[in-house]
């Protein structure tokens, strides 16, 4: 976490009792106690996590993602691209030439003139035939339904319904009253055993009380953040600390007999011992080496030899006549020994 923020600016606070004083003091001293163990392990957790992460993690997780290219991404293209492609493109020729394009011959050629009869058929014989039933229909049902239902809702429900509204009418204004009264006894009744007992608890008891705790909250909440900024501080001193102590008691000792002492050692070692070492190696590497040429050379001097005084000299090869010239002459056309002209 950063510790070297700026201070964040605060608004002006109204002044403070001796009560919260007397609270703030302690509470704090016991979460800074509290929190300092807490705040020094989270620090080591972060250093070592972080430590964990660029040593082990990262590196890690670069070799996954270049194993995930090379044994996922990199076949998966060159199978969309060299077959998947390839193949749709097939598909969607295919498709073209054997569905689409009957498909539009049969449009074109026999759908389209089959709905162009059936059209003429319904604008021609259907309609007149569907208005004139329904002119009948309409007529049939005007003086078999709407006229007697008319005469019915008239002359008998109408009356009916006029009676029955006003019997429900008074019927609903005296339940109504009856509500009101009733009502008005529960309202009185609430408020004075319930509404009145139970302000009087929340003014007197509950508000003071969540003042208090509130305050105790405010107040430990308050000390919680202080006690874990400050235990920051201490945390990052010891943390200073301890690098110090480690770099003092470890690397610098490291450094200087490093320094001092191996570094001259090894540059006496390797100029006194290891090139002049090196120097009579090579040596006699190379006197090796013209060693057994010679003996190599004389083994098959002596071979030779053995076979010339078992075998005799070897037979020579007898020179071929060529037809091409030899050496550096040339051909010309007025000498007699050209490839078209020789014997």
């Amino acid at each position: 976490m950063d510790l070297d923020k700026p201070p964040v600016r605060q608004p002006p606070q109204q002044p403070e009792g001796c009560l919260v004083v007397a609270i703030r003091l302690p509470v704090r001293i016991v979460a800074l106690v509290l929190v300092l163990p807490v705040r020094m392990a989270w620090d080591a957790l972060v250093v070592a996590c972080r430590f964990l992460n660029d040593l082990l993690l990262r590196p890690f997780g670069r070799a996954l993602l270049w194993l995930g290219r090379v044994l996922v991404v990199l076949p998966l293209v060159g199978l969309w691209r060299y077959v998947v492609v390839p193949v749709g493109k097939a598909l969607a020729w295919l498709g073209k030439v054997l569905v689409v394009a009957p498909l539009l011959w049969c449009h074109r050629y026999l759908l389209t003139p089959v709905g162009h009869a059936l059209l003429w058929l319904y604008a021609r014989v259907l309609t007149p035939a569907v208005i004139g039933l329904a002119a009948a229909l309409a007529w049939l049902a005007r003086y078999l339904v709407v006229v007697p239902a008319r005469w019915l809702y008239d002359w008998f429900l109408a009356p009916v319904g006029r009676a029955v509204a006003w019997c429900v009418l008074g019927v609903g204004r005296l339940l109504a009253l009856l509500v009101r009264g009733v009502g008005w006894v529960l309202y009185w009744v609430t408020r004075v055993l319930f509404v009145l007992p139970a302000l009087a608890l929340w003014r007197w008891v509950l508000a003071p009380v969540g003042r208090v705790l509130a305050l105790v909250g405010r107040e430990v909440w308050d000390a919680l953040r202080h006690a874990w900024r400050v235990a920051g501080y201490i945390s990052l001193a010891v943390g200073r600390f301890l690098g110090t102590l480690l770099r003092w008691i470890f690397v610098e000792p490291v450094r200087w007999v490093y320094r001092n002492v191996l570094t001259p050692v090894g540059h006496v070692v390797r100029d006194v011992v290891l090139r002049p070492a090196a120097a009579a190696a090579r040596a006699v590497g190379r006197t090796v080496r013209q060693s057994l040429a010679a003996a190599r050379a004389s083994v098959r001097q002596a071979r030779a030899d053995v076979r010339r005084l078992l075998l005799g000299e070897p037979r020579r090869p007898q020179p071929v006549a060529r037809r091409e010239p030899s050496g550096r002459e040339t051909r010309t056309l007025d000498s007699s020994t050209t490839a078209l002209t020789k014997d």
